[in-house]
């Protein structure tokens, strides 16, 4: 598919090779999907100086000779962000389209071997190169870390770093297959490199390599995967009531003993984040991962408010109507911040973070860890380095809470929102959260999923996705003053009273609230609610929190929804399995559970879903290893709800939503970006902005 330059609010129309139709391209060759996602999560374009070279040095040495007749894979880069017409000439050539990320120079194609001399005269094309990205279905897909067969070395190197300038160096996180020694950085350094940081967390560092050291590198038998140090974002009002965190508090669990790591832009000091009626802070630990800033305060507004949403605890409400509380308004909080002033960082200071967590997990009792912020997806998540980081955590007994993504208002590709969700978001252990709107009441009756919350099922792996839903549209939550969101977004204060709680403004004092909307308000919703079971019941694996949230959750939703965004644009909404999860945050219910899954690591891992094209039916793959569909305790259809099923349940496998019109047809373009196996993440969604108001109440 060719997506170039398309207008914001429309899908942009394909442009194929003449003769060709979708019915055709699809049936028969792998569709390359351009997904791409930002909680905010935004995308970084490759700098490089360009220059020009004469036709027959821009073909790389390894396809020369070859016959013309050869089908080969190839790299090709422009100059600049190619268009729509100079991608087709490579199309009119005999190529075919594989991978593009919107944005980017480089780009995918097959084509035949006789076709690289005509490519190479266009001034636009700067270089050819063999695509070393392996495109048949990796087997070596069993876990990353500490696996020790042997891999072509090709695919190894992660296709966002193919056809990248050689001459140009490159900030990478090399996962080795054991914990790597001086030995292993002496054998990057050798390649040009520079050792920068350990991430011993996921069995690797981060380093500098000039990317024409790639290849060689990546035939070290003791590396594992190469990836580039990715960019992440950040991805109370009636909140604690409406997933009954109220009756919770009343009975006194309220999350004291509980530590809570909170991976974000960092805290401020807030009133409401000190011991209740004392001046002690209960931020009990604050460090800085971002590179040249030690400042562990709040500088970009969304750590400070997802804080709040999980630990405030309402003593700076007292000018106001009612008191901003959150889930679990005692529990300690450990800062560890990773995203800069404009809510941006990366991989590194992200895995970083997560190995002091665990680090710090019996100084400070950690047993959560909440992610509101997350990126694209480019590969597996059993190779992507964030997805091993939370698995870690998991496995070292912290619960991790993640932000599905803000992707679901979507279709540019047909998808209505479905496969967008974001990293480490996908991976299976983790409980991943989308947001619901809760329409100004405390009633969850009438409330409904939000239009921009991310839907699975997750790309690549097929994993059913999100876990569960909570409160995520138009949040109050606890402010932090002079920073990036609350300067620019002013209209999202919420102001204090005069003595009689009848007027309020900006005139009774300056804001302690203000109101933000995403999956990253309704993530630390979840958090806090973990935190309450843990505090109730310490022996609690993080598997057994999530089976517990899950199954306890309310199904109670309508099938059908609308939502309308603060342009007025109208989105009709269907709460499926992919949209709503196991359905919505119940605190009170899960606290009164006593149903406990098996407490090994992986128990709970969110199952993977299979399309069959002959009864075009969605199903549950089941896996033994897992306790979804193992009893009757906890069956598909106890834990997911009846309202999910169209009815049916077969022997094995569970029919989910029969053949809805939201998968189409095998031809479709929105049904080969869910189902299909590319790596497919560039740059062209339109996600939640900061300055998004949210769905209207």
């Amino acid at each position: 598919m060719i997506q170039i330059e398309r207008d914001k609010d429309k899908p942009t129309t394909p442009r194929l090779p003449s003769g060709a139709t979708w019915g055709r391209r699809l049936g028969g060759l792998a569709l390359c999907v351009l997904l791409a996602t930002n909680l905010a999560f935004s995308g970084q374009e490759k700098q490089a100086n360009e220059v020009d070279k004469p036709a027959h040095t821009k073909i790389s040495k390894d396809l020369e000779g070859l016959d013309g007749d050869t089908t080969i894979k190839v790299i090709v880069r422009f100059k600049h962000t190619p268009t729509e017409d100079q991608l087709q000439k490579v199309c009119d050539l005999g190529g075919t389209l594989k991978n593009y990320r919107d944005g980017e120079k480089n780009a995918a194609f097959t084509l035949p071997a006789a076709a690289l001399k005509d490519i190479a005269a266009d001034p636009d094309v700067v270089s050819i190169s063999a695509d070393l990205s392996s495109q048949d279905p990796p087997d070596y897909l069993l876990g990353l870390v500490g696996n020790n067969q042997p891999r072509d070395p090709g695919s190894k190197i992660s296709s966002d770093l193919q056809g990248a300038d050689p001459n140009s160096n490159l900030k990478v996180i090399v996962q080795f297959t054991e914990p790597p020694t001086s030995s292993h950085h002496e054998t990057v350094i050798a390649q040009g490199g520079e050792h920068l940081k350990n991430l011993r967390l996921v069995n690797g560092a981060l380093y500098t390599v000039p990317a024409s050291a790639l290849a060689e590198l990546a035939k070290d038998p003791r590396v594992a995967f190469i990836s580039p140090d990715r960019p992440v974002r950040r991805s109370l009002d009636h909140v604690v009531q409406a997933v009954n965190a109220d009756i919770a508090q009343s009975y006194g669990w309220d999350g004291t003993g509980i530590g809570v790591a909170v991976v974000d832009s960092g805290i401020q000091a807030h009133p409401d984040l000190k011991a209740s009626g004392l001046s002690t802070s209960r931020v009990v630990y604050s460090e800085s991962f971002v590179p040249g800033d030690p400042s562990t305060t709040d500088g970009y507004g969304h750590g400070t408010h997802v804080a709040g949403i999980i630990a405030g605890n309402g003593q700076g409400s007292a000018s106001y109507r009612g008191a901003y509380r959150g889930i679990a308004p005692n529990v300690q909080i450990i800062n560890l911040r990773v995203l800069d002033n404009n809510g941006a960082g990366t991989d590194s200071a992200v895995i970083a973070a997560i190995q002091r967590a665990i680090q710090l997990k019996a100084v400070y009792n950690i047993r959560v860890l909440n992610l509101s912020l997350g990126r694209g997806v480019h590969g597996s998540y059993t190779l992507d380095p964030l997805c091993q980081a939370v698995e870690a955590a998991w496995q070292a007994g912290i619960v991790v809470v993640v932000a599905a993504g803000n992707s679901g208002r979507d279709n540019s590709l047909g998808t209505r929102g479905y496969g967008t969700i974001a990293v480490p978001a996908n991976d299976p252990y983790v409980i991943t959260v989308g947001a619901t709107n809760m329409h100004d009441t405390f009633s969850r009756a009438d409330d409904t999923v939000t239009s921009y919350s991310s839907k699975g099922p997750t790309l690549i792996d097929h994993i059913v996705k999100p876990d569960l839903v909570a409160p995520g549209n138009r949040v109050v939550s606890l402010i932090a003053p002079g920073s990036k969101l609350a300067t620019a977004y002013s209209r999202f204060d919420v102001f204090p009273c005069d003595g009689t709680l009848i007027l309020c403004g900006s005139a009774f004092g300056s804001p302690s609230y203000f109101r933000l909307s995403g999956t990253s308000m309704a993530t630390p919703v979840v958090s806090g609610a973990a935190a309450l079971l843990l505090q109730k019941d310490p022996t609690l694996t993080p598997d057994q929190v999530k089976a517990r949230l899950m199954k306890t959750a309310w199904k109670g939703f309508g099938q059908y929804s609308d939502a309308i965004d603060q342009v007025g644009a109208h989105y009709s909404l269907q709460s499926d399995i992919f949209a709503v999860g196991a359905g919505y945050l119940d605190v009170a219910a899960a606290l009164s559970s006593t149903d406990s899954a098996p407490s090994t690591a992986g128990s709970a891992k969110s199952p993977q879903v299979t399309f069959d094209p002959v009864s075009r039916s969605v199903s549950v793959v089941q896996d033994s290893s897992v306790v979804w569909g193992s009893s009757v305790v906890w069956g598909t259809s106890v834990v997911w709800g009846t309202s999910v099923f169209s009815g049916t349940t077969l022997t094995g496998s569970a029919v989910l939503w029969g053949s809805s019109v939201v998968w189409g047809s095998s031809a479709d373009l929105g049904f080969s970006v869910v189902w299909g196996t590319s790596v497919v993440w560039g740059t062209s969604l339109q996600p939640l902005s900061d300055g998004d108001a949210g769905d209207s109440q």
